[in-house]
């Protein structure tokens, strides 16, 4: 049975270019940052950490945009997976073509990071 040990939340934006799977990225990467996982060695006695299953959970404004591999990419460990949903922001910003704006929005995305362990 998978029980979830830690879920971390992060936000990632691109200010401009309107990347979905670059705000994504960064939001994960925003989650992952502020977690140890000492307690999957030091208290479960984990020592291969592609044992452990990491489900990454993205909310944007346009889903269809998301490069799923690419987001899994920033995870250094376990087996991972991913679910990509509507949500996020798009905010008004700044066109700047020379910058790669296809509009003037502030691309907003949210990720939730929940990593799970077998437990008997």
């Amino acid at each position: 049975m998978w029980k979830r040990y830690i879920i971390e939340l992060g936000f990632g934006a691109d200010l401009h270019g309107q990347d979905m799977t670059k705000a994504a990225k960064r939001a994960v990467e925003d989650a992952i940052r502020r977690s140890c996982l000492c307690g999957l060695e030091e208290v479960l006695g984990i020592q291969d950490f592609d044992e452990i299953r990491v489900h990454v959970t993205i909310a944007c404004p346009n889903p269809e945009a998301i490069q799923e591999s690419e987001v899994l990419s920033v995870l250094p460990v376990g087996q991972k997976s991913i679910q990509v949903r509507k949500g996020g922001m798009a905010v008004p910003g700044l066109y700047v073509q020379g910058f790669g704006d296809v509009d003037d929005s502030v691309v907003v995305v949210n990720a939730c990071v929940e990593v799970s362990v077998a437990v008997d």
